[in-house]
């Protein structure tokens, strides 16, 4: 009697050991459920109820491979029912914004397209927003700045000073010009000057081409000037000023889209590193941060973006 009351003990102690882990189990399989649907950076095309796209591009544009899958991902989501981008920058690489501005008409053969401008969408950025099918400002948004420019470094006096003297042995005069470590002859300029001028006829076509106009009738366009939100539509470079609400009731009143969709957030999806980067990123993701964040609260410094080749981009020039 004494063996069977400690056997049915034992099997009572097992069974709440069993009971124990089986609720264990089912609630890290919930859980590692929701992180897989959480941790998809792509909201989008986690949900299956229709919405609105917003792809955001800000800072410098390059020729983002991300950015272009993105773009293409949601083309392809058929639960996207319209697309908002969401400009804010002041350009970058002419080829970046002619290959987001390549892949953004392919969007529109899918789906509507709306750009909503924020402080600055000069330049390439401009070249960006040239693709959607309306263009909405702030009437502050500082916009335009159409043309292309190609800078180098002469650094030939500084090279001088410290006695450093720089040898080469090159295929053609015309190789590798303009050099920093020589001083620009004619000839070099001329054919470089050519190669911004035949990019600059590239926009400016562009503008003409998209937006319906004569540039030459707008003042300061070829010149490269910039433009407020306000000047940009007297002179028809963008449509109207408006923010995402009034891009909303636009897409709903001009392309159908029905009324009460919500806009949600695409972004580009991020390689993980291994175990610990899925992890990390999925608990920042819980946590309602993004794994970039997270970089920087561990003190992640990102490196100094350099820009090669043809540059569409926008600064204040100083003094």
């Amino acid at each position: 009697m004494v063996l069977d009351a400690e056997s049915v003990i034992e099997r009572r102690r097992l069974k709440r050991r069993v009971t124990i882990w089986r609720i264990a189990a089912v609630v890290l399989g919930l859980l590692f459920l929701g992180v897989i649907m959480l941790s998809d950076r792509q909201v989008g095309s986690a949900g299956i109820l229709p919405h609105v796209a917003r792809i955001s591009v800000a800072g410098i544009i390059t020729d983002d491979r991300k950015l272009l899958e993105l773009i293409d991902r949601v083309g392809n989501a058929d639960q996207v029912k319209a697309v908002i981008l969401d400009i804010n920058s002041p350009g970058g690489t002419t080829t970046g914004g002619e290959a987001v501005y390549d892949a953004i008409r392919r969007l529109t053969e899918k789906k509507p397209v709306v750009a909503t401008c924020g402080t600055l969408a000069t330049s390439a950025a401009y070249i960006v927003a040239l693709a959607t099918d309306r263009i909405f400002v702030y009437g502050n948004t500082i916009t335009g700045s159409v043309g292309v420019i190609f800078q180098w470094a002469n650094v030939t006096e500084l090279l001088k000073t410290i006695g450093i003297e720089v040898d080469q042995v090159k295929s053609g005069p015309l190789k590798a010009v303009p050099n920093p470590f020589e001083p620009t002859d004619e000839r070099a300029r001329a054919v470089t000057k050519d190669m911004v001028e035949d990019a600059k006829v590239w926009f400016v076509d562009l503008v003409e081409k998209r937006r319906k106009i004569q540039p030459s009738a707008i003042p300061g366009l070829t010149e490269g000037r910039i433009y407020s939100g306000r000047q940009a539509v007297d002179y028809k470079l963008v449509d109207q000023i408006g923010d995402e609400r009034t891009a909303l009731s636009w897409l709903t009143e001009e392309r159908g889209l029905p009324a009460g969709l919500k806009v949600l957030q695409w972004t580009p999806k991020e390689e993980s590193d291994g175990f610990f980067g899925w992890l990390v990123d999925s608990g920042a993701t819980i946590l309602g941060l993004s794994g970039n964040r997270i970089a920087a609260l561990l003190g992640e410094v990102s490196s100094t973006l350099e820009l090669d080749g043809l540059v569409s981009v926008w600064h204040p020039a100083s003094n």
